[in-house]
């Protein structure tokens, strides 16, 4: 079963806030995610992995009625923003709010764990003419 274990980030001041950690805290957590990473690749469970630039980069874009891109932003506001986001191959939904979890866990200034919240949906399947 594939599932989208997304990582959701509080806004803060609309970037990322790992600017103002000790460069230490952000090396550890950067280490952290490389291990689970490389974990879940030797595991045969990593299918990607994506980062997202903040949402100040970021265009919502709707057709307009002559087809052409029609362009707002930056991101609309909300209380949180997607990070990235992980996909993955695992047997059991238990195993994919496992990794979740470890995700979550991840150190952030003075390597406290962060426990952020990681949105974890299965991929819908279908026959392949459906795709």
């Amino acid at each position: 079963m594939r599932y989208v274990l997304m990582m959701h980030t509080p806004r803060g001041s609309g970037e990322y806030e790992h600017h103002d950690w000790a460069p230490e805290d952000w090396q550890a957590h950067l280490d952290y995610f490389k291990r689970l990473n490389a974990a879940l690749e030797r595991n045969g469970e990593l299918v990607g992995i994506v980062a997202l630039t903040p949402p100040s980069k970021a265009k919502l874009v709707r057709a307009a009625t002559d087809g052409t891109p029609d362009t707002d932003g930056p991101f609309a506001e909300s209380k949180e923003f997607l990070a990235g986001y992980w996909l993955v191959d695992v047997d059991t939904p238990e195993r994919a709010y496992e990794i979740a979890a470890i995700a979550s866990a991840a150190p952030g200034r003075g390597g406290a764990p962060l426990r952020m919240a990681i949105e974890v949906r299965q991929l819908m399947s279908g026959p392949a003419s459906d795709l």
